[in-house]
């Protein structure tokens, strides 16, 4: 496995010079830029959405494309990283020579220190000499996967120095399923669903009853007050089968039941789960917390498990 081990060998290589990229792209004041060409090109798409999706904004541009118009792209405050593993792609010399007209700092990403796009760059990340993966050691495949972590390395790197947490990645990804992990728990319950509750002192067959019309494999027991004060599952009804036709709600409930508000998001509640060992969480009120307003089962966050 060439890629596995010139992955080990990109991590062992990495210097201060990955830290003088992180803080270049932490100091820019407008965009960080990115350009290759080939399956260059590819890696750096990938590297600019990265970026972007990591609370730095970016932006691809096609080489080619470039010398044809879109250096109009490029303003002074912005950074380029330039991707090339031999570093003498012709296509990149007008964006590189723009680029540097207009003061814009250049990184390069190559692996031939000698070669004229890591001349003519204010920084470079090179990638170690290894050999590619294919069969006539030609097409780019051990040096893309090595770009590929190196983009990662540095978008996750930023990351981190910036901050960014859980709720600006929400605001950043809607949809999809890093979206569906995002979504408050108030969203994903049906509240058109009655609620399987019993009170206190409510014989054991009006639980199975309430258990069995939700068939969500548990049943509320509240207080006087209205206020949730115990859970029984269908585990707790087969342990105690012998009760059933004299025995009460508080007779075998589990006592402090496990909760979530319902501002809460779906990650929350799956990490509840797990760690809880449970299936349910009675669902509460973000604005009214003694308020229990649902009912979530483990199927229904299906889709992030």
């Amino acid at each position: 496995m060439k890629e596995a081990e010139a992955l080990h060998v990109l991590a062992d290589s990495l210097d201060a010079r990955f830290s003088s990229a992180v803080e270049s792209i932490l100091a820019t004041e407008r965009r960080v830029v990115i350009s290759g060409l080939g399956k260059s090109g590819h890696v750096g798409k990938k590297m600019a959405a990265t970026l972007a999706a990591t609370g730095t904004p970016s932006f691809f541009i096609h080489a080619s494309e470039a010398a044809h118009g879109d250096l109009g792209m490029l303003e002074t405050g912005d950074l380029l990283i330039v991707i090339s593993n031999s570093g003498f792609t012709q296509e990149l010399r007008p964006l590189v020579a723009h680029a540097k007209s207009i003061d814009i700092k250049i990184v390069a990403i190559v692996s031939k220190l000698e070669s004229p796009l890591a001349q003519s760059a204010d920084l470079v990340l090179q990638l170690p000499a290894m050999e590619e993966a294919c069969p006539v050691k030609m097409a780019p495949t051990t040096s893309t996967t090595m770009t590929l972590a190196l983009g990662d390395a540095l978008a996750i790197s930023v990351m981190r120095r910036r901050g960014v947490g859980r709720e600006a990645m929400a605001k950043w990804h809607p949809g999809g399923s890093l979206g569906n992990r995002f979504s408050p728990i108030g969203d994903i319950i049906d509240r058109r669903r009655p609620l399987p509750l019993v009170a206190l002192d409510a014989p054991l067959r009006d639980a199975i009853f309430e258990m069995t019309a939700v068939a969500k494999g548990a049943v509320g027991v509240i207080g006087e007050n209205g206020e949730l004060v115990g859970v029984i599952t269908d585990g707790d009804l087969r342990r105690n089968f012998h009760l059933i036709h004299t025995g009460r709600a508080c007779d075998i409930m589990s006592k402090a039941p496990k909760t979530i508000l319902s501002s809460a998001i779906a990650d929350d509640a799956v990490k509840m789960m797990t760690d809880a060992r449970v299936t349910v969480l009675f669902v509460m009120d973000s604005e009214r917390p003694t308020n229990t307003i649902g009912l979530l089962h483990i199927h229904d966050l299906g889709h992030l498990l």
